[in-house]
């Protein structure tokens, strides 16, 4: 198929009926899972026992506990990190997009990552919690110390980047088995920080609700990725079309446009070479025409204007001298303001009488 072709199914959007909608139950998912990101930001700020359990996770100090797995979860840990997964991600929806010939896996990881580093880095500052390895007081939440660690980004993360595989699934089993695998994964990685003390439980906690928060607000934004869908293919298809339209220069002679000329002056035209130099033998005639018109001295002077071995009055041949340019004559003899080309040929008289004759003529008188 050629690309031309899959430019232009693209504009008709055949898997639009089949992107995810805003159902009763999303939305019902969407209030608790609100809920449950307020409760938890208010239990933080008023230092509620979710503080007190986060102390005492961090100074239990759980790489201590288990240091055998500690460097497996060092790298475990990148699955979270948004460099590593955005690029892994974006390469597998890159060539599902080229396959189903629609940019909606794209746009639908954009605005996820859109969302998350709007809301996730908005809480971060605006709390500006100090992490386990940062805190000053115990027992404190440590809020609004200048901290940027409420919520966990890695959580978030991993929530929302594979979560949006099972978003884009085609399939309601595929749905289900994307849906559990990027659950187990994001609380893989949210254990994880907290294994390696780079985060409260509740970072984790709250990270989980913010990036679910995003995966079930999506169905809302599909009209507007839509939107940003149609304008991006016609400017493309504007673009080539425009680029397909704009004539290219072409470097060489001007050429001269005219009128066709009509069958009849073709016909009447001479062949090319064969005109121009006729034209130009008849001017010099012209300018020489006391010369040309002389009577030619005999018989000879006519043999002399043939090739050798030609007979008489026959056209010379093709052949012409190499550095010369050659003359192509048509049939017909074409006809200069000074008349024919041709030299005038005198016909012989008849032959006088054998003087032999004369004198034996003369003999016989005598006698």
């Amino acid at each position: 198929m050629r690309t031309d072709e899959r430019l232009h199914r693209t504009v008709e959007h055949p898997t639009r009926r089949d992107l995810p909608r805003m159902s009763r139950t999303r939305v019902w998912l969407f209030g608790l899972t609100l809920a449950s990101y307020v409760a938890i930001v208010v239990g933080v700020v008023t230092t509620s026992k979710l503080v007190t359990l986060d102390w005492q996770v961090m100074l239990w100090r759980p790489y201590k506990q288990w240091p055998q797995i500690h460097a497996f979860l060092d790298y475990f840990v990148v699955l979270g990190q948004r460099g590593p997964t955005a690029v892994i991600v974006l390469a597998w929806l890159g060539w599902r997009s080229w396959r189903r010939h629609t940019l909606h896996p794209l746009l639908v990881l954009g605005t996820s990552l859109l969302l998350l580093n709007v809301t996730v880095g908005a809480v971060k500052y605006g709390l500006g919690r100090l992490g386990p390895h940062y805190a000053t007081t115990v027992g404190s939440s440590e809020m609004f110390a200048g901290g940027d660690i409420f919520p966990s980004g890695h959580t978030a993360n991993a929530v929302v980047t594979w979560g949006v595989l099972a978003y884009l699934a085609t399939t309601q089993r595929a749905r289900r088995l994307g849906s559990v695998s990027s659950a187990l994964l994001a609380l893989g990685v949210g254990a994880t920080t907290v294994y390696l003390g780079t985060h409260w439980v509740s970072d984790v906690l709250l990270g989980w609700a913010a990036g679910l928060l995003i995966l079930l607000a999506l169905p809302w934004f599909e009209p507007a990725m839509a939107r940003t869908e149609d304008l991006i293919l016609a400017g493309w298809e504007r673009w080539r079309r425009s680029g397909l339209m704009s004539p290219v220069p072409v470097a060489g002679p001007s050429v001269v446009v005219g009128p066709r000329p009509s069958e009849e002056d073709e016909s009447s035209r001479e062949p090319v070479g064969a005109g121009s130099l006729g034209a130009s033998v008849g001017q010099a005639s012209a300018a020489q025409a006391p010369v040309a018109q002389a009577p030619a001295a005999g018989p000879q002077s006519s043999a002399a204007a043939q090739p050798v071995g030609s007979p008489a009055g026959a056209a010379p041949s093709g052949h012409h001298t190499p550095g010369r340019p050659s003359a192509v004559r048509n049939e017909r003899t074409p006809l200069t303001p000074a008349g024919s080309r041709r030299p005038p040929v005198e016909r012989p008289g008849r032959p006088a009488t054998p003087l032999v004759h004369q004198q034996g003529r003369g003999r016989g008188t005598q006698t």
